[in-house]
């Protein structure tokens, strides 16, 4: 059975454009990696827990900030290696600069024998739909076209 995990596309409107939220995985396995490496913060579940109480949650861990607003499904997509990740949308205008991640630890370097602490999440950036399609994992691209058609009908 594959895992499943939940998370949110926390979006924001400014003057110009609508713009969406993404984090970057921490850790040396993503140093150096940019396009397709950015997600939405998301973390896994087990079956007896609701998606949307593990999204939220897992917006406080890898950002520290509590996500408070109404959220709006966004419904599932199915990413390379069979993960199911459900999404939520949800609006909040939050800083970037000082996100507190949940940490993770791990062997480094590999057969190394010693163990290092890594943030989940390296960093945060708002970026508007368009650049957000080239950061964004591809699997999870369908999100910002649901969020954009979730956008236009509320605004049309």
């Amino acid at each position: 059975m594959p895992s499943k995990s939940a998370g949110i596309l926390a979006f924001r409107r400014t003057a110009k454009q609508l713009e969406v939220l993404l984090v970057h995985p921490g850790g040396p396995f993503w140093r150096n990696k940019d396009l397709g490496a950015w997600s939405i913060p998301k973390g896994e579940y087990e079956a007896d827990e609701d998606p949307e109480a593990v999204a939220r949650r897992e917006f406080r861990e890898e950002l520290g900030v509590d996500m408070t607003a109404t959220l709006r499904p966004l419904g599932d997509i199915k990413q390379k290696g069979g993960k199911i990740v459900t999404a939520f949308a949800g609006e909040i205008d939050i800083e970037t600069t000082n996100i507190q991640s949940n940490t993770f630890e791990i062997e480094w370097p590999p057969r190394s024998g010693r163990k290092q602490t890594f943030a989940e999440v390296d960093r945060a950036e708002w970026f508007d739909l368009r650049a957000a399609g080239a950061k964004i994992n591809a699997a999870q691209r369908s999100f910002l076209d649901r969020l954009a058609a979730l956008n236009d009908a509320a605004s049309g």
